[in-house]
């Protein structure tokens, strides 16, 4: 929806080369417009970013403008608004993008109404892709949220404001203290005041994941700080209690996603889409009915879909997530069902994810994950134990051969006698 220039302000007629023809929102850190570019006879979307600041700010917050803007220009995906051109005007900074027709993601979802199951995966799949390519080139977002997710034609997904999203996190003195925008979509890291590395942007995915399956926001509080103290230290119900029916395999994509721990998160946003797309397809059937529960994951379930992932095949076993000999692990404050390492186990019994698997069993416990509580291991793996097992076999047929000519040379010597 455009909204007409305030008139209680000057009317911004031009900036740069750009001709401006409306005004399309406000944020807390400047204007969007609406503009043309006269040059190349197209609309774009113009963001500007207010540079009101002292001097001694001004230089470095500048900087890092440019610096961001750049960054966030050379990528080009089909899921990340494309940027054209970055600028300055007197006192106000811009970036020129590619103009999309479509609404954010904040204006379809309504509060208490999730979407359906097979949309939210393909719209949290899709912001998964284009995380993933900009990730690969070491751009990290920040500030994952619906009002940064466009939906345009034919239900293609853009991620918009990359590069902005870090100048609400730069250290300047004057931007401090202040928290814009809504902090129930950050990451623990983030809120405690650590680096924020692409893992933060994988858990902003899935609190909207959580958001879009159940309507519902899964930290909740009478106050910023009561949202913050929970993502700190509130693990949220399983999304399938808040709205019945929904598969238990997207519990567990949203359990891991949401991991407090970064280690015990999804550890690329590749991985994260992979999984999202196979749950779609199962959703709408094209790789068999899904599991509902451990128990029916069978002995020999194969990845369910060969065309997107190129592990090996391997035979999968029950997990047993009560195991004797299953490392101790951290104290829940709610909902222990709704558990990151739970999640890893099951995820990997029902996609066939053993490398991913034993990969999470190393790095959390530091000993290989034992073959009768979690996957059978890949005959490929395991050449060492093969090699092993053949020396043992040559020490035995070797013993073997000697002592039946021993017996041969004594009972020959018995009838020379």
């Amino acid at each position: 929806m455009v909204n007409p220039v305030s008139a209680a302000e000057p009317t911004l007629r031009q900036l740069g080369r750009y001709e401006i023809l409306s005004e399309l929102g406000q944020g807390a850190m400047g204007v969007v417009y609406k503009a043309r570019d006269p040059v190349l006879d197209r609309l774009v979307a113009i963001k500007t970013i207010n540079l009101n600041l002292p001097k001694d700010e001004l230089a470095e917050y500048e900087a890092r403008f440019y610096h961001e803007a750049r960054a966030a220009g050379g990528l080009n995906h089909p899921n990340v608004v494309t940027i054209y051109d970055i600028g300055k005007s007197d006192r106000v900074a811009y970036m020129a993008m590619e103009f999309l027709e479509g609404e954010e993601l904040r204006q379809t979802l309504a509060p208490g109404q999730p979407l359906p199951v097979v949309q939210a995966l393909d719209v949290a799949a899709q912001v998964a892709e284009g995380l993933a390519y900009a990730h690969e080139r070491h751009v990290v977002h920040r500030d994952i949220k619906p009002a940064n997710i466009m939906i345009v034609r034919d239900g293609l997904v853009k991620i918009t404001d990359f590069g902005i999203a870090r100048m609400r996190t730069a250290e300047v003195k004057t931007m401090t203290g202040m928290i814009l925008g809504s902090p129930k979509y950050m990451s623990p890291e983030q809120v405690a005041g650590k680096r924020a590395d692409h893992r933060s942007d994988i858990f902003s995915l899935g609190v909207l994941l959580y958001e879009m399956v159940t309507g519902q926001a899964p930290f909740q509080g009478d106050s910023i700080h009561g949202v913050m103290y929970q993502i700190l230290n509130s693990t949220p119900s399983r999304p399938s209690q808040r709205q019945p029916g929904l598969p238990e395999i997207v519990d567990l994509i949203v359990a891991k996603a949401l991991a407090k721990n970064v280690d015990e998160r999804y550890q690329s946003a590749k991985d994260m889409a992979r999984d999202l797309k196979e749950c779609k397809d199962m959703v709408l059937g094209r790789t068999g009915p899904l599991p509902r529960s451990a128990s029916e994951t069978t002995a020999e379930t194969a990845a369910p879909s060969a065309t997107l992932r190129q592990d090996p095949v391997v035979a999968i076993k029950p997990v047993n997530l009560k195991a004797v000999d299953e490392p101790e692990k951290p104290a829940l404050t709610l909902s222990p069902a709704f558990d990151s390492y739970e999640a890893t186990m099951r995820l990997a019994a029902m996609t066939g994810m053993d490398r991913e698997l034993r990969a999470f069993t190393d790095t959390r416990s530091g000993q290989p994950v034992d073959a009768d509580t979690a996957v059978a291991r890949n005959p490929a793996t395991d050449a060492p134990a093969r090699a092993s097992g053949r020396g043992i076999h040559t020490y035995l047929w070797i013993a073997s051969a000697t002592a039946a000519i021993a017996a041969a040379a004594l009972f020959l010597l018995h009838l020379l006698r």
